[in-house]
């Protein structure tokens, strides 16, 4: 069974960082589409970044350029590097995997964390 365990989050101040990491067990992160979403309080969930088994990644308007999707070391974890954090950043943080690329068959990814909470203060 693949299980995927989100770490890392926590609070802090507008301005600063965060590395969240999520550890897959029974998934192979390098060679499948891995990304992170994000759900606000009172909000949708929304896709941050995400990355393909190519290499290619994309993000979310709101955190380009702030934000970065990593291929960890490891065969098994993924990372979202975090900067510049905004209180707009404020949410649960969601790791997800499939072994297609979900948004081109219009639906969701197929395997997802419980998520990790990320609060970020003014």
């Amino acid at each position: 069974q693949v299980q995927l365990e989100e770490s890392g989050g926590g609070s802090v101040q507008a301005g600063g960082s965060l590395r969240l990491s999520c550890a897959a067990s029974r998934w192979s992160v390098r060679s499948s589409y891995m990304a992170w979403f994000r759900q606000p309080p009172g909000k949708q969930r929304e896709e941050v970044a995400t990355l393909g088994n190519d290499g290619r990644t994309r993000y979310a308007d709101s955190v380009k350029g702030r934000f970065t999707i990593i291929k960890a070391n490891a065969e098994s974890t993924l990372d979202l590097q975090m900067e510049s954090l905004i209180p707009e950043d404020t949410a649960m943080y969601y790791c997800a995997a499939d072994s297609f690329p979900w948004w081109s068959f219009g639906r969701e990814p197929q395997y997802w964390g419980q998520g990790t909470q990320v609060t970020v203060s003014s």
